[in-house]
């Protein structure tokens, strides 16, 4: 009994440190914080505008992407054409979203949980972190979401987030990649899908 316990304890060590292929080449460390506070998209003063262009199964969609904190747990996403014509308009929390407005061409329900689910990791600035990992260029913090969990890559030379991956137990399912030259305000975003032929980049659009 005694032995079966001891192999059933390794194996249950060697899976849990090892299956997740996204920190497979990270070691474990102590963990340094338990909550992490992402600045980018946090600041209600501030209308987040950028183009877009989303890639989907080899069709391409372009506009304006507008993101806004409207109070403590709420976001306003919008998406235009480049002349204006609202496509949709999306209210957003951590654990509920209405649909102000979708183009009829696109209100698919699969769809809208898809765009639903990047633009809340998008746009989430709070996580509860339960384990870090690091390598030498980088510190890895994990946080879990539900059945899931995100990991939120930071460079240890600028201490700035670069990406965040929302990952099952043993792999990536999507990667979010920021460009910044500060650590307030993301000049780049890519959404990218690893299970799905979809990808979502954001430029800060400069007037």
């Amino acid at each position: 009994m005694k032995l079966l316990f001891r192999i059933s304890c390794l194996l249950f060590l060697l899976t849990s440190c090892s299956s997740n292929k996204v920190i497979k080449d990270y070691k474990t460390v102590a963990l340094e914080k338990t909550v992490f506070e992402v600045p980018f998209f946090s600041n209600p003063k501030i209308d987040y505008v950028y183009k877009a262009n989303i890639s989907v199964y080899g069709k391409e969609l372009t506009g304006i992407f507008i993101a806004k904190k409207i109070n403590d747990t709420t976001h306003r996403v919008v998406f235009t054409t480049e002349f204006g014509n609202k496509l949709f308009d999306f209210e957003i929390s951590e654990n509920d979203f209405k649909v102000n407005f979708i183009l009829e061409e696109l209100d698919r329900k699969m769809l809208i949980n898809t765009l639903v689910t990047d633009f809340r990791l998008l746009l989430r600035s709070h996580y509860s972190i339960n384990s870090q990992f690091e390598n030498d260029t980088e510190r890895v913090y994990q946080a879990l979401d539900t059945n899931k969990m995100n990991y939120l890559f930071v460079s240890k030379g600028a201490n700035k987030l670069e990406k965040i991956v929302y990952s099952s137990k043993r792999k990536a399912i999507i990667s979010l990649l920021y460009t910044s030259k500060n650590d307030i305000f993301a000049e780049n975003v890519i959404i990218q899908h690893q299970n799905i032929k979809l990808k979502i980049e954001l430029n800060y659009f400069k007037e």
